[in-house]
């Protein structure tokens, strides 16, 4: 492939330049012979998704940057290999799409959808051991490095997971594309929108109202014949993981001839153009890098150094991506972050991930969309309400012996107050800045978990213990996660976004 195929910005690149750059979150392997194996036949199988669809995300994103769209993002915190199950997947499409029809009543926008599901199967850590039961060993690094058995071999990484970890996104994705082409989301179907958790009436008949009014709204589309070829059977629906663990990453990144119609529209007023779209004879290349395993990947807030691994790595694909924002980012860097992972500013390209905590979003959030303002870029502003506001809770339980004491296990949780405080604080904040808050990024699940408090449904902390499932971060459980689509729809249509709440 000649150089003139490819953008001047990344002829010097390649997916194994990140290996020459320090890196996060490193793994080691010690059975190399294995982890060959399982790298060469990742390099063999096929891509999970393909340069189409990636495309066609990437052009939604574009007019969510512009105001045009908004973006609902949401699943596990991490996957297990055993979420790769038909009834967990269902309950999560069917939760995607609830949402989705209230963000759509709420800002009269299109709703891009995107699961975090099929490949979220790597966890950051904030330390590499971890002592359980007077045992020191590895930390439990998501079912695609190690597995959660507390033993220390079941905690040495082995590289077969990799190969396991493309079997079961193959297989939720094709799960995934059957049952929404077979009518799981057709927007006609019965939902169950029972709101008999709602405790305080007022609130309950807001959003009794909101049901009903969507409800009649498809009825009327049903009826007036929009149900045949009108769109409203089916969605579209992208996945999306962090991509943290690089050596998976690497063999299902493709060069691959891009789509017709893809030339992208640029932020930078000095780069040729016509029609809107940058010259093919200036620069823009025939040929880019997929990442085949997803349709979007994010850095986290870990590992989004300008001169590591993961930002090399980054550079060079041609998937919309994402970049997690902390209260330690300096409002400096954003520019040239943006500058390195986005050389022809493209509209959209990037999305920026805002996960402050509630207490800190008001200190952060200003400067870092006013550095992104004057860097020229246009990004998407999505809003992660969940990763700052962790907590501790202590749960006590009886023992089974009579004579013994009740045991107090320490265990992480999240309040609903805080998410919906550091999401009200964004949309206030992005409107104060003449921004645009694009979305919500959120750790749920279909299921009724018990893992974060508060909610409509009056989860107390001594209620953690009845279904609290996740093996990683707390999720709002399917009441809690619909209950802030109408919050949010809320805001949007100018009733206080519930602030009574």
């Amino acid at each position: 492939m000649g150089d003139h195929f490819l953008d001047a910005d990344i002829r010097d690149w390649s997916p194994s330049t990140w290996r020459s750059k320090p890196i996060k979150q490193a793994v080691k392997y010690e059975d190399q012979a294995g982890f060959g194996r399982a790298i060469q036949q990742l390099e063999r199988l096929p891509p999970l998704v393909t340069p189409q669809e990636i495309v066609k995300l990437k052009n939604s994103l574009r007019e969510v940057a512009l105001g045009n769209a908004f973006l609902l993002q949401g699943g596990d915190c991490a996957e297990l290999f055993d979420y790769c199950e038909q009834g967990m997947i269902e309950s999560k499409v069917k939760l995607l799409l609830q949402m989705s029809l209230v963000l759509v009543y709420g800002a009269k926008k299109k709703v891009v959808r995107i699961a975090r599901t099929a490949g979220q199967y790597a966890k950051p850590r904030s330390s590499p051991v971890e002592t359980i039961n007077g045992i020191t060993m590895p930390s439990f690094r998501g079912d695609i490095l190690n597995s959660y058995e507390p033993t220390p071999e079941a905690r040495k990484p082995d590289p077969s997971r990799l190969v396991e970890a493309y079997f079961h996104s193959a297989a939720t994705l094709n799960y995934l594309r059957a049952a929404i082409s077979s009518g799981l989301a057709d927007m006609h179907s019965p939902l169950d929108w029972g709101l008999g958790h709602v405790l305080d009436p007022i609130v309950k008949d807001k959003y009794q109202k909101i049901v009903h009014t969507i409800t009649e709204w498809l009825e009327m589309m049903q009826t007036i014949g929009v149900s045949t070829g009108g769109g409203l059977e089916t969605v579209e629906l992208f996945t999306s993981h962090e991509g943290l663990l690089l050596e998976y990453e690497q063999p299902l990144t493709r060069l691959c001839k891009h789509p017709p119609n893809v030339l992208p529209t640029t932020s930078n007023p000095q780069s040729p153009r016509l029609n809107g779209h940058l010259l093919p004879s200036c620069s823009f290349p025939s040929f880019g890098y997929y990442n085949t395993s997803t349709h979007f990947l994010w850095i986290g807030d870990r590992t989004r150094q300008l001169t590591h691994a993961h930002v090399e790595f980054f550079r060079g694909l041609s998937n919309p991506i994402g970049v997690k924002v902390g209260p330690t980012m300096p409002a400096s860097d954003l520019a040239p972050l943006l500058d390195i992972l986005n050389p022809y500013r493209e509209i959209g390209k990037i999305t920026l991930i805002t996960r402050y905590g509630c207490d800190k979003i008001a200190t952060h959030l200003p400067s870092h969309i006013e550095a992104v303002k004057q860097s020229g870029h246009i990004v998407v502003w999505q809003c992660d309400p969940m990763h700052g506001n962790g907590r501790n809770a202590d749960i006590t339980s009886a023992t089974t012996e009579k004579s013994s004491p009740p045991t107090t296990t320490t265990i992480k949780t999240r309040h609903f107050t805080d998410i919906l405080s550091e999401l009200q604080q964004a949309l206030q904040i992005h409107k104060a800045h003449s921004s645009y808050l694009g979305g919500v990024h959120l750790e749920l699940t279909g299921d009724a978990v018990t893992e974060c408090v508060g909610g409509a449904g009056g989860l107390k902390e001594e209620d953690l213990s009845l279904n609290y499932t996740t093996f990683c971060d707390p999720r709002l459980n399917e009441k809690q996660a619909l209950e802030l689509a109408f919050l949010v729809a809320g805001f949007y249509r100018g009733d206080g976004g519930g602030t009574e709440l």
